[in-house]
């Protein structure tokens, strides 16, 4: 019972990576609209607007994870994605009902804000819930719902097109709004973070919610949920003292630093497989590649459905045996490869030679390809990883600050491609894939020499994987009522 609840809760959490994914994947197709063309006019300027359509968004994103860190400290997790839910309900519905580019590029902005939030929380609460043994899949099950999200966006986006004038692209905008007042009401009957309850002084809640998350019906349970709490308690009060809440926390000393460096690394190296280009720009990369648009919406939306897949086999069945590092050397050594292939592709037969469409089915078919094999590489790697190691590795006292660093990082670099892509891909073509082909490279080196492994370790044991002085309480286990203590000095 109560792994099934740490479940539930984590999956209905996730509406707000539900939120994260279906903005990412609705816009690729809505920028490729006709009508969404119209609306935002200059044709001739389009590719740099569309670009600032979406990095707007991703810049919100930005300064919203950055606040997110405070919020989730002074209001806890739960209030952070109410937060969250409440700033999403207003720019969904300004980008939903625009009357003009200046009122798009607001509401997106405003939206992006509120992703940043739940983007940075989710996962934190999410590992702050979960039991060691299944907390790869309970933190991957964020990616999980991103996949879905942008699953439902690609197919809304392709029935959307046939929709007359503006309804098409108000529609696939407005349609947010639903999950967003879904998950403002929900959260409100979820537990709050153990962790930061017991970091408020609030024990005897905190206690409360371990003992409901183990589903504490048998005695074992209940000796097994004391044990965890009793932990939990003992390291969070010592680290209290010490707490500052300053950043400079984050690099004052060696353990520290190598802990941020390994949070924000995987965060940027996620990016640097060039995901959300497709993404945000896929529809672009097959018409490079010599397909119609209503083909390249059609393939977008077969896209979307690949990488939730895969995702999902591998957060259930293998994340959590595997550990974190192998499927990320993994990941990075199998961009170069896709990347390199695709560069040939596109290299040798560009979509119009002489004025001509290029009609080569043969190269469509292994570019598309390649696309998709990146799609299901990045679901077996960074997608779920990344989350995962980024909200694990730190200490309580600086979890949210350490986490929220880290997202930023994410998304400075996803405002970084969701910016230049477009131009690149329409100006430089082949040659801006050579970019992550050497990326990716580096990456693999990085990751084999520095990455630590944290697989099944407790949040409370990484100070043994990142050398700090290991701090834990000594334990007492009283059998005959399986209750358990701290022996204090």
């Amino acid at each position: 019972m109560g792994r099934a609840f740490n479940i539930f809760t984590a999956v209905f959490c996730s509406i707000g990576s539900f939120l994260f994914g279906y903005d990412s994947g609705i816009i690729a197709s809505v920028i490729t609209f006709p009508a969404f063309k119209a609306f935002i006019g200059h044709p001739e300027n389009y590719d740099s607007l569309s670009g600032a359509v979406v990095s707007t968004f991703t810049g919100g994103c930005f300064f919203g994870a950055a606040l997110a860190g405070w919020t989730n400290d002074k209001l806890g997790r739960k209030r952070s994605i109410q937060l969250g839910a409440v700033i999403a309900l207003w720019g969904c519905a300004m980008q939903g009902g625009a009357n003009n580019f200046a009122c798009m590029l607001v509401g997106r902005i405003v939206a992006g804000f509120a992703i940043g939030v739940l983007s940075m929380t989710v996962p934190l609460y999410n590992t702050e819930i979960a039991p060691p043994k299944i907390r790869g899949f309970i933190v991957g099950l964020a990616q999980q719902m991103i996949g879905i999200g942008f699953i439902v966006a690609n197919w809304v986006g392709y029935g959307c097109q046939y929709l007359e004038g503006n309804q098409g692209w108000r529609l696939s905008l407005g349609l947010q709004l639903v999950p967003a007042f879904l998950l403002l009401v929900g959260i409100q009957f979820l537990p709050n973070s153990p962790r930061w309850l017991l970091e408020q002084g609030r024990d005897d809640e905190a206690r409360a919610v371990v003992l409901r998350l183990h589903g504490g019906a048998t005695p074992e349970a209940r000796a097994d949920a004391d044990a965890e709490f009793v932990e939990m308690q003992g390291v969070i009060h010592a680290e209290a003292s010490a707490r500052s809440r300053n950043l400079s926390d984050l690099w004052e000393t060696r353990a520290m630093l190598k802990r941020t460096l390994v949070a924000v690394g995987v965060q940027v190296f996620g990016q640097f497989s060039g995901i959300n280009v497709i993404n945000y720009f896929g529809p672009s990369m097959y018409q490079a590649l010599g397909l119609s648009p209503g083909q390249s919406l059609l393939v977008q939306g077969i896209y979307g459905a690949v990488g939730p897949i895969t995702n999902f086999f591998f957060i259930t069945l293998i994340l959590d045996t595997v550990g974190r590092k192998k499927p990320l050397m993994f990941g990075a050594g199998s961009f170069v490869v896709t990347y390199s292939v695709l560069t040939a592709i596109v290299a040798c037969f560009p979509p119009v030679v002489d004025g001509v469409a290029n009609t080569h089915t043969s190269a469509q078919r292994a570019g598309i390809a390649m696309i998709f094999m990146t799609s299901i590489f990045f679901s077996v790697s960074f997608g779920p990883v990344s989350w995962v190691l980024a909200s694990e590795v730190f200490p309580t006292r600086t979890r949210s600050i350490g986490t929220s660093v880290a997202t930023c990082a994410n998304w400075a670099f996803n405002i970084l491609f969701s910016q230049v892509s477009n131009l690149a891909i329409n100006n430089v073509s082949w040659r801006y894939y050579l970019l992550f082909i050497c990326l990716n490279a580096i990456d693999f080196v990085v990751i084999a020499l520095f990455f630590p492994e944290t697989k099944g370790k407790s949040l409370e044991e990484m100070a043994e994987i990142f050398g700090d002085e290991t701090a834990l309480p000594e334990v007492h286990d009283q059998h005959s009522d399986h209750k358990v203590e701290v022996e204090k000095a």
